[in-house]
């Protein structure tokens, strides 16, 4: 096989305030024609940064390569060209046109201010000569290539119009549009749904083989790297810490960083107590996947035990025929208002200590479903009643105290905590509001308490929310639910932007608090895995009706619908 990429002892730092920090540690690696390399890590292993310099899209100023090198063989050259010495412009004509990217996050790394289609076309009359005619002609035919429905539509729709899988299908055909040699798709499929994910793959490994082209495919997850990639590499904190055929590493992992990445992905086969992390086999806690999945099996016996116990009391929240409808925006000025069904007579009864995951894809309508069992949303019709309190009936200042019990954890930390306040005053701010606490000095504890409670320390305090990880921030999320001591917590897909193992470690986090506090959870996703290993019983919604509910477990191992179905085979199995 013939090379195509070739890295050699790639070393990189960044400058940051203290001077310069090495973030690559002699990275080397090889790319051959028509093959899949993945690239796996934690966010901060230096995926992404690796493919940041293949692409040499790191700014010179803040980064620079002590030693090493990336050598791309062109068609029709002998010589490959070392892209860290090459000149700005012999690297615009190979990138886009020999070399191209798919980015992580479509809705940024598409312009919200031009057309799809203009998009795709502003490269392809670049790097080809072809005319604007022909271009367009191109363009249609990439769209009808990565399956986009109404080719025409699209391409002069903004990208806020798009969905998020049909986003990321306009960033493959941008990519393919001068059909390069190397495709890079970093984190492509991270955060969308597990069908959306499971099309996009089956597309990029469509694509490759009918284009002869190479691929590397950077993610967190090892469960989908195992479906579309031949070769693996394992980064950790810089370095290289396994490599190989994609079959000896995940039947055969060898760093104990590997193994931990595998036994973190929650399991559609077995029910456990908690999730192993990767910190478990770093510091040698556990020896081996299968053994430590074996010593945290929970016996059926036990959990039918719980069940009958919970399942006897009376349910704590009921939900009778409750409808939500949205206006469509009118097309003309006289057209009849017409509506969407975002739910449709939806009956539910929460019981007092569990867990019910609601589990679709996006826009079937969980999180509308969520937020109206709280009145975040008000529903159109029905009614939510809370401890024998028809919610619905509430005024908003009798609804405002009953918030005390009722949080939500949100599905993106980031934007959902104020920049402008220290993460000391977002927790503080709730107890002001409901009357926690003697004064400010009093809550000032409990804040700390909390924070150290969600394993992060009291000069965490201080900072604000740019400061931490995503990983952190959810945490913080999380303390700020808990500072008013509510009953209910709605978890609205608080996992999902998450690395696999950062993931593990919150969702054990949630089930060790619940304990703790005996809390009612509706824990919201779209991976029914995770839903799985957190929840009781299952709620499964498609188009704002419940097309099946019952025990997690039964659900999994029996599901009764064919859309279920289609969930459950959409999840990435690994190799067996």
């Amino acid at each position: 096989m013939e090379k195509l990429l070739e890295i050699s002892n790639l070393s990189l730092e960044l400058r940051q305030d203290t001077g310069w920090k090495p973030i690559l540690h002699q990275v080397s690696m090889d790319l051959y024609k028509g093959r899949t390399l993945g690239i796996v890590g934690e966010s901060g292993s230096g995926k992404s940064v690796t493919a940041l310099s293949v692409m040499r899209l790191l700014n010179p100023e803040i980064a620079r390569y002590p030693e090493g090198q990336i050598l791309f063989s062109k068609e029709g050259e002998k010589q490959p060209v070392d892209l860290l010495k090459a000149p700005e412009k012999q690297l615009q004509h190979i990138r886009g046109s020999r070399i191209a990217m798919i980015f992580q996050e479509p809705m940024t790394s598409l312009n919200p201010v031009l057309r799809c289609g203009d998009q795709i076309m502003e490269q392809i009359l670049l790097h080809t000569t072809k005319t604007k005619e022909h271009a367009k002609e191109h363009i249609l035919d990439l769209f009808r290539e990565v399956m986009l429905p109404r080719p025409e539509q699209i391409f002069d729709s903004y990208p806020h119009e798009l969905s998020g899988g049909q986003k990321q299908r306009v960033m493959i055909a941008m990519a393919m549009s001068c059909q390069p040699d190397l495709l890079i798709a970093d984190e492509p499929t991270t955060a969308l749904d597990v069908t959306v994910q499971k099309g996009i793959l089956q597309l990029i490994r469509k694509l490759q083989q009918e284009h002869g082209m190479s691929v590397l495919f950077i993610t967190h997850d090892l469960g989908v790297v195992a479906e579309i990639a031949d070769e693996v590499m394992v980064l950790y904190k810089g370095s290289v810490v396994e490599h190989g055929d994609i079959r000896d590493i995940f039947l055969h992992p060898q760093h104990p960083y590997t193994q931990g990445l595998l036994a973190c992905r929650p399991s559609l086969d077995v029910r456990l107590r908690h999730l192993p992390t990767v910190d478990d086999f770093i510091q040698q806690r556990q020896a081996g996947v299968q053994q430590a999945i074996d010593n945290l099996c929970v016996p059926p016996e036990e959990r039918k035990s719980f069940h009958q116990r919970l399942y006897a009391e009376k349910p704590i929240l009921t939900l009778r025929n409750v409808s939500k409808l949205y206006p469509v925006r009118k097309r003309k000025l006289f057209e009849k208002r017409r509506y969407v069904n975002a739910l449709q007579d939806v009956n539910i009864d929460i019981y007092e200590g569990e867990t019910l995951g609601l589990v679709g894809e996006s826009g079937c309508g969980k999180t509308t479903l969520g937020r109206s069992m709280i009145r975040l949303i008000e529903p159109t019709s029905g009614s939510v009643t809370y401890k024998g309190v028809n919610l619905m009936e509430l005024s908003h200042k009798e609804m405002r105290k009953m918030r005390k019990d009722l949080q939500i954890i949100l599905q993106d930390p980031y934007s959902s905590l104020n920049q402008r306040l220290t993460v000391g005053d977002a927790l503080m701010e709730p107890m002001q509001v409901h009357g926690i606490g003697a004064n400010d000095a009093e809550r000032k504890r409990k804040a700390i308490a909390l924070l150290e409670r969600v394993s992060l320390n009291e000069t965490h305090f201080y900072r604000y929310p740019h400061e931490f990880s995503g990983g952190q921030r959810q945490r913080i999320s999380i303390a700020r639910a808990l500072a008013v001591n509510p009953r209910f917590i709605i978890c609205d897909e608080s996992v999902s932007a998450l690395d696999v193992s950062v993931q593990a470690q919150v969702l054990n986090l949630l089930n060790e608090l619940k304990q703790e506090y005996h809390f009612t959870y509706i824990f919201i996703s779209h991976d029914l895995s995770v839903v799985k290993f957190m929840s009781d019983r299952i709620v499964v919604m498609q188009s704002g009706h419940i097309v099946e509910q019952g025990d997690a477990d039964e659900i999994c191992r029996n599901p009764q619908t064919d859309y279920t179905r289609t969930l459950l085979d959409a999840i990435p199995k690994g190799i067996s």
